[in-house]
């Protein structure tokens, strides 16, 4: 076991390799992935997920736990496994590494738990665990908040990241009504010029009118004009 920068550890097995927060993860090790481990106490989440992630507890903080999936055309070729090209481009040290960014900012954002991934040949498989945020709905179920939601979108921008899938499911509101952003798989962090934002923005308005019909416009309209005002 090895310690990397800022602090994260590191811990290498036969097949693979998994990057944890040592302040958080007392005992390190690829069954923290794993949902049939009795002392992870796995239960399936309800909600998204594509079948492949379970809120967990007991051996570790309360937490999720998702295993990359493949969605849409991908899946018929594969459902969990990407091509290999290098440790730090796995999806799950990748993720790993933008919340912990985030999160070090002070953005509210699940805390990274730990990341791993399981190589085999020219492919591997990831997955992550991440901090459990209690007492939350979504903002596909409250359609509220617009505020807290522009917000938290606006401050993400700022610190030089876009998200790769900003739909409604992945927008949580806790019982302060502030907004939490979670999913950043695939999210590139870099400047996020006026386009990229729009984009953003957009996929937020696709979900919003597909869950909720014109309620979910309505919503997005008081997002966006939040948004705006803090752009101004």
């Amino acid at each position: 076991m090895i310690s990397t920068p800022l602090g994260t550890g590191l811990l290498r097995f036969k097949s693979g390799a998994l990057c944890f927060d040592p302040a958080r993860i007392g005992r390190p090790g690829p069954a923290l992935f794993d949902p049939s481990n009795p002392a992870l106490q796995a239960a399936s989440v309800a909600v998204g997920g594509r079948q492949s992630a379970w809120f967990v507890s007991g051996e570790v903080p309360a937490a999720v736990l998702r295993h990359y999936r493949r969605g849409g055309l991908a899946a018929r070729v594969s459902r969990d496994r990407y091509l290999w090209t290098g440790e730090s481009s796995t999806r799950s040290f990748a993720e790993f590494r933008i919340l912990q960014l985030l999160h070090g900012q002070g953005l509210r954002v699940p805390a990274p738990l730990a990341g791993a991934y399981w190589r085999a040949g020219p492919f591997y498989r990831a997955a992550i665990l991440i901090e459990r945020i209690p007492q939350v709905r979504t903002l596909a179920e409250a359609l509220e908040a617009p505020q807290a939601v522009a917000q938290a979108i606006f401050a993400m921008h700022e610190a030089e990241v876009w998200h790769a899938d900003l739909n409604a499911y992945n927008i949580l509101l806790d019982k302060a009504g502030l907004a939490w952003l979670i999913d950043f798989d695939r999210a590139r962090h870099g400047p996020v010029g006026l386009q990229a934002r729009r984009s953003n923005l957009l996929r937020l308005r696709r979900s919003l009118n597909k869950v909720a019909g014109q309620r979910g416009l309505d919503c997005w309209v008081q997002i966006h004009r939040a948004y705006e005002a803090l752009s101004a």
